[in-house]
């Protein structure tokens, strides 16, 4: 940020417009001040910003047709709007339209600062783009490979949503890549230089949620022997990823949706309430809209979520890149052994082109990590992908159930059943939990429990 940054604020009230103009002016950045649709599209006529500061509610119109105006001549120009106090849904709209992110009225001085802060240094960014040293930055860190159709739809959108401070909501199948994408989101965007905080949120028990989440004060439970920051804290400046976001439990969709709307968290045992400015990015790969209709998903925290979406391809949809995945994976292995990366035969790549991959590119590495133990020169042959003999171990588990009504117990023979059932359930919807219910005529508690007592959930989550 430099005196050279050119910011223009458009609001029909003349308190807000000295409050904005006169916190700029003591951040050494100069502004030109609109009071109406039409002086704004004026201004924007003839001079280049570095951030557009805009009133949803304006005389002869609305924040949105500047957003739109600067979207499609000045796209490069991050747009931030100002909505009435508890207009959600102004908000959200905005968000979806592409603005770089919103503040509410009253507008609080600290908030406004941070906006200005990573707006200013988006711009920054995107004048920067072309130069190596950022391009540089930028391929640092593992990369989506992949030229299908598939998979450039996806990095288009990377690059799109990493140009905002909008919620992303990423989807697809386990082991597609959703952690990845979020962290090129965070990359490649103004806030790269703040943390990353991945959070797996079915891994946390749920009476520790609230503390891992918000922090806790000394002395607000026996064991706080110290003040402790929770997950938004440490993202303060950065981004918070949220994985298996479908996994928090409803009380705590409550508390998550509070800290989304009013941008501060209190830490247990506080007084008060301190801002954050976390961006938040969140991931499942359960059918999310689903649990919202079947009761088990609030559905306004989803729409705060869910304000841009991205979804993942499964590898079986970009079968055209394995052999670039497979090339790279290869050599990543290899590389910490200091030996030549071995190609895999044409009978194996053929096989693997083929194969179904219900665990995605996960399951890829841990098959041709395996493959690579088992490789004695310098090609990988089919048999040492051991894909028939994965594919037979399945057939033969259900086949050899019939014999096991001999030897077991009745409750035991019926757990069996039950549990192959399940997970053939869960293979035929590639793993889709709540479409996995339906299949089975149950409810998606009813399934989460017994696959719970059937120890399903550990054996999937630790494959993982």
């Amino acid at each position: 940020m430099s005196a050279k940054s050119l910011v223009l604020v458009v609001d029909d009230e003349a308190d807000i417009r000295e409050l904005l103009g006169m916190t700029l002016a003591r951040m050494g950045v100069l502004s030109h001040i609109a009071a109406t649709q039409g002086d704004a599209l004026a201004l924007l006529a003839v001079n280049s910003y570095d951030l557009c500061l805009t009133d949803m509610r304006l005389p002869d119109g609305d924040g949105l047709a500047v957003l739109d105006y600067v979207a499609k001549n000045q796209p490069q120009v991050p747009v931030a709007v100002i909505t009435a106090h508890g207009s959600t849904e102004n908000a959200v709209a905005a968000l979806k339209a592409g603005a770089f992110d919103y503040l509410s009225k009253p507008v609080s001085l600290e908030q406004l600062r941070a906006l200005i802060r990573a707006a200013l240094k988006l711009s920054v960014v995107e004048k920067e783009k072309s130069k190596k040293t950022h391009l540089a930055q930028i391929q640092q860190s593992r990369d989506i490979l992949g030229d299908s159709q598939a998979i450039k739809s996806a990095k288009a959108l990377i690059a799109k949503f990493a140009r905002s401070q909008a919620p992303v909501y990423i989807f697809g199948e386990s082991g597609s890549g959703k952690e990845l994408a979020a962290r090129l989101i965070h990359q490649q965007s103004a806030r790269r230089d703040g943390l990353f905080v991945p959070v797996n949120c079915g891994a946390i028990p749920e009476n520790l949620m609230e503390s891992e989440f918000f922090g806790y004060k000394k002395g607000a439970f026996t064991g706080a022997t110290q003040d402790k920051g929770g997950f938004f804290h440490a993202a303060h400046g950065g981004t918070l990823f949220l994985d298996e976001v479908a996994e928090l439990p409803l009380p705590m969709q409550v508390k998550l949706l509070r800290v989304i709307q009013e941008k501060s968290v209190r830490q247990i045992g506080a007084a008060e309430e301190v801002s954050v400015d976390a961006r938040i990015i969140c991931a499942t790969h359960q059918a999310l809209q689903s649990m919202v209709e079947a009761g088990d998903f609030r559905q306004d925290l989803f729409y705060r979520l869910a304000v841009i979406e991205l979804k993942m391809p499964a590898l079986r949809e970009m079968r055209e890149d394995i052999p670039q995945l497979a090339a790279a994976i290869l050599s990543r292995l290899t590389r910490p052994l200091q030996v030549a990366a071995p190609k895999l035969s044409f009978g194996a790549l053929k096989a693997l082109q083929s194969y179904s991959f219900p665990g995605n590119v996960r399951e890829l590495e841990n098959i041709l990590e395996r493959a690579l133990a088992l490789a004695t020169g310098d090609e990988i042959p089919l048999e040492d992908l051991q894909l028939a003999g994965r594919d037979q171990d399945k057939a033969m588990s259900k086949k050899d159930l019939d014999g096991l009504r001999a030897s077991l117990p009745l409750p035991e023979y019926l757990e069996r059943i039950e549990k192959q059932e399940i997970l053939d359930a869960l293979e035929k919807t590639h793993y889709n939990r709540t479409a996995a219910a339906r299949l089975l005529g149950m409810t998606f508690r009813a399934l989460r429990y017994r696959m719970e007592r059937l120890g399903i959930k550990d054996e999937l989550d630790a494959k993982r």
